[in-house]
């Protein structure tokens, strides 16, 4: 299947031919140019990328959940300083991944 990258606002559709119209802008058929190999393939692997990094901070607002009831139970000082530690990792996992993604929006990466 190819992907055909609208030129007026970046979005890529995936199809033998070009759409009608954008479904994002609306711009016509005729503003569809059809990507080569190489960039088609780095939409794909950043489509990847971009849903691993997802799935990284939804499992991080997990993380967050727990580490949150962990802290709220207060068991003793030893498991409030783990709970307490996670946090703030789950925290920077979650900072890292987001700017990383905006990043790729940045260079158009988003596919």
């Amino acid at each position: 299947m190819k992907k055909w990258k609208c030129t007026v606002c970046g979005y890529v559709a995936d199809a033998e031919t070009a759409p009608d119209k954008c479904p994002k802008c609306g711009a016509p058929k005729e503003k569809f140019a059809v990507l080569d190999d190489a960039a088609a393939n780095l939409v794909q692997r950043s489509r990847n990328t971009n849903a691993l990094h997802c799935r990284l901070v939804s499992l991080a607002r997990e993380i967050e959940a727990v580490c949150k009831e962990g802290i709220q139970d207060n068991l003793d000082a030893g498991c409030v300083d783990v709970f307490t530690k996670s946090l703030a990792q789950s925290y920077d996992m979650m900072k890292l991944s987001m700017t990383e993604m905006a990043v790729h929006v940045g260079k158009n990466k988003w596919g």
